[in-house]
């Protein structure tokens, strides 16, 4: 059974409750899930999870949220060469960069040595009802990426 993180940065919400559908897919392959607000973390937890996810807003013209600053230069000095991830988010398609959050964080992931697992999930603003859906088939197929992952 996986243990997973999923460490995100929330301002209204809404990628807040993209998280908590998203642990509830995973919790329902039987893995776990802790959710952590990422200024209340530090990088250093990732090393205690068998896997991490990371969740942001959209800030800006596409920009990571200021929360994530930290945590990204606490990730730089972390061996996470390997480690598997992945990210989603929240964004708004009237902004030139829709969910550019999303797809800095993989950059930032892949330069870190991660694997990144699967393609991040991206919705504009709160999740719709189909969303949510899909939501939570990204935590349960993140999760099911894992397995086998602890068998010798």
């Amino acid at each position: 059974m996986s243990k997973i993180v999923i460490v995100y940065a929330s301002l209204t919400g809404n990628t807040e409750e993209m998280a908590e559908l998203i642990a509830e897919g995973i919790r329902s392959t039987g893995a776990t899930a802790d959710l952590k607000m990422v200024e209340d973390s530090n990088a250093v937890l990732l090393q205690e999870y068998d896997a991490y996810l990371l969740g942001a807003y959209t800030w800006g013209d596409g920009e990571i949220p200021d929360e994530f600053e930290d945590f990204l230069d606490e990730m730089k000095e972390l061996d996470l060469q390997g480690t598997r991830s992945a990210v989603f988010g929240s964004g708004d398609t009237a902004y030139h960069l829709y969910c550019g959050a999303v797809d800095e964080l993989e950059e930032q992931l892949k330069e870190f040595g991660a694997l990144v697992v699967q393609e991040g999930l991206k919705v504009e603003f709160g999740p719709s009802a189909e969303e949510k859906v899909s939501c939570r088939e990204f935590g349960a197929n993140f999760a099911k990426s894992l397995e086998g992952l602890h068998q010798a």
